[in-house]
């Protein structure tokens, strides 16, 4: 199983030079396995674009797309995903939120006079499918445990299992609600990669409790208690620029040194 980073970004795209190296492109995954051969992708921010257009050129008939939730670095970059475009192509989208309800999110992002193509008119198969925390599902060989986060509006992570090997994605989430950061522990125990929100530093996250995210401490500590094999950084501020960011990797790595960044274009091998 692979993960392919589109979009590393939290909050908002990052286009200045200086954050680049990282990615400036909000929050998109596309997951690659063996036996799954539809498109597999988690969030659907201002990375999807160029991924859409890579799904074209695969000539892809199905993509299944999983939501963490509906704010909008995760969802910013659907109005521009190509395949939702091109009849023939069906789309799956797996939201925590049920079926009627999340159309009509969708209509209201791309109503006018937010986008010139109503939702109701894209041209291809659109179905939505309710995932709640605890209720296991099958992409394919993909195996996935949806679970509960701790953030404003609600959250969803995701435990992905193919041949054993074992991928959980944690974004958004502030930690300190014991019941479910002890879930989050239990389930990415002993998982080979753990990709985690850690917009903040310590020091930064003094003024941002209760925003919903939290510090490379906080993952490191959540990783060092699941003792996963690998600790992913997820989600990085936007006012944080490369610098900064290899900054964090290093000080993060200090207290769990199985510790990389997530970087737009990168592939990690599960």
């Amino acid at each position: 199983m692979k993960v392919r980073f589109w979009g590393v970004r939290g909050s908002i795209p990052t286009p200045e030079p200086d954050r680049l190296r990282y990615g400036g492109n909000t929050a998109c995954l596309e997951i690659v396995a063996p036996g799954a051969p539809e498109p597999v992708i988690i969030d659907g921010g201002s990375g999807i674009r160029a991924l859409g257009d890579e799904i074209v050129n695969r000539s892809a008939k199905r993509v299944h797309i999983m939501l963490t939730h509906f704010h909008w670095d995760h969802v910013q970059g659907l109005p521009s995903f190509a395949p939702l475009f091109i009849p023939g192509v069906d789309i799956v989208f797996y939201t925590s939120r049920p079926p009627a309800v999340a159309s009509a999110l969708f209509s209201v992002q791309m109503a006018d006079p937010f986008f010139p193509v109503p939702f109701a008119e894209l041209g291809s198969n659109i179905e939505f499918i309710h995932v709640e925390g605890g209720k296991p599902f099958t992409i394919g060989s993909l195996n996935i445990d949806p679970f509960l986060l701790n953030h404003p509006q609600g959250a969803i992570g995701f435990r992905l299992e193919h041949d054993g090997r074992v991928l959980v994605h944690a974004s958004d989430h502030e930690a300190g609600v014991a019941e479910v950061d002890a879930g989050l522990v239990d389930i990415s125990r002993n998982a080979d990669a753990l990709v985690i929100d850690a917009q903040y530093t310590p020091a930064e996250y003094e003024s941002k409790i209760g925003w919903g995210h939290s510090s490379y401490a906080h993952a490191a500590e959540l990783a060092r208690r699941a003792e996963v094999k690998k600790l992913l950084l997820f989600h990085h501020d936007p006012g944080h620029d490369d610098a900064f960011l290899d900054q964090m990797a290093c000080d993060a790595r200090k207290l769990y040194p199985v510790t990389g960044m997530t970087c737009e274009g990168k592939v990690f091998d599960v």
